[in-house]
């Protein structure tokens, strides 16, 4: 009987420890949801306009402009 009543009680723990795991995983792929659509946002954003890059050399010290152009023609 008291084997019963310990399977039981480890049986709930399981139960619980389980439960709780879901409600974790399920508030992890929320977070996940909104940091995916927070940088889907940012990526629309900067597509949509020209993204230019201007850099040092630290060796030879030359300006390097990089422009990055997204799907939409620039405009000026």
């Amino acid at each position: 009987m008291a084997d019963e009543d310990r399977d039981t009680s480890l049986a709930e723990e399981v139960a619980e420890d389980i439960e709780r795991l879901k409600k974790h995983l399920d508030m992890l792929d929320q977070r996940l949801d909104n940091i995916d659509s927070m940088v889907t946002a940012v990526a629309e954003r900067v597509m949509s306009q020209p993204l230019t890059l201007n850099i040092t050399c630290p060796h030879c010290n030359r300006n390097l402009e990089i422009a990055i152009i997204g799907k939409e023609k620039p405009t000026r």
